[in-house]
């Protein structure tokens, strides 16, 4: 029987706009790459890695809805097996595939656009769209790993505890205890991530200002400056993000024997609002995602005038 508090019943609210932001900005990340991928039949490597980044995104905002819903509305029911180890291995995958494909964004950017001549950095540069694929791929199967392990850690910490409906709380309490060292490996895969984020800012910015100079010495046009600046906001609203992340993974880490207090409550709903923040900065700097916004918006304003 559901017993919820105004209190926990606002915060659900709150929660229940963000993801339905998130998973709306996300769907037409996802729709719009969809609809060039039938109209040319390819997409292109950073296409490719937005549109699973979409997926991503979504899948992990409706999930973390739905364990943000059971746990406020029916929390009985979300520790019953196997509904508790469903729920979480679908979260950890599409989390961890969140972080991959983000990363992978990032390093795409760096390579691509970034003027180095070094040997390896021009081979990488030549055969970046042969491998994002791979990366991709990999980035999947890595994030099912983490998953299963994820299942399998659940499934144990669970197993070792009396689940009968009066020890609940403390059932609660030893299940967060158990996933002290998981959150340590997520803040892990979070930290390597950052790192690869913060590399590739500081290549752009070096290559940025090089070509800068290049510019003021032999008078060169200015469309490679451009794409520098755009690849540099994205990746500068990912390190934004991975910073932010990295803070409130730690703060997680010391509250998470502590799910009432007013500090992991606000973590947990500030969580819950970066991806679909981060995917609208993603939208405004792809100017076909951008276009294809602008244009709708309009049509969307007369229908709702027209209502």
């Amino acid at each position: 029987q559901a017993n919820v508090t105004s209190y926990g019943a606002t915060i659900l609210a709150v929660i229940t706009l963000e993801t339905f932001a998130g998973v709306w900005i996300n769907a037409f990340i996802v729709c719009v790459l969809c609809i060039a991928w039938v109209r040319k039949k390819t997409l292109n490597s950073s296409e490719k890695i937005l549109l699973l980044l979409g997926c991503s995104r979504f899948c992990y905002l409706g999930i973390s809805w739905v364990y943000s819903f059971l746990s406020t509305i029916y929390p009985n029911y979300l520790y019953v097996h196997p509904i508790f180890q469903i729920v979480l291995i679908i979260l950890s995958f599409s989390n961890c595939s969140d972080f991959c494909v983000s990363t992978c964004l990032c390093v795409f950017y760096c390579i691509k656009i970034a003027n180095f001549r070094k040997r390896f950095f021009i081979y990488l540069k030549v055969k970046i769209d042969m491998i994002v694929p791979w990366l991709l791929l990999g980035s999947e199967i890595f994030s099912m790993a983490v998953g299963i392990f994820v299942h399998d850690f659940a499934d144990k910490a669970q197993c070792n505890n009396s689940t009968q409906p009066g020890n609940l709380s403390k059932v609660n309490i030893k299940v967060d205890e158990h996933f002290f060292p998981l959150h340590f490996f997520i803040d892990l895969l979070l930290f390597t991530s950052f790192t690869a984020v913060i590399f590739s800012a500081v290549f752009l910015l070096f290559s940025l200002w090089r070509h800068k100079r290049k510019m003021q010495t032999n008078s060169m046009n200015g469309l490679s400056v451009d794409a520098h600046i755009k690849a540099m906001k994205s990746i500068l609203s990912f390190f934004i993000m991975y910073s932010i992340n990295f803070i409130v993974m730690i703060v997680t880490m010391i509250y998470s024997t502590k799910e009432g207090s007013l500090t992991f409550i606000l973590v947990y709903v500030f969580l819950r609002a970066l991806p679909g923040v981060h995917s609208l900065i993603l939208i405004f700097s792809n100017p076909k995602l951008l276009k294809t916004l602008l244009r709708i918006l309009p049509c969307v304003k007369l229908r709702v005038c027209v209502k």
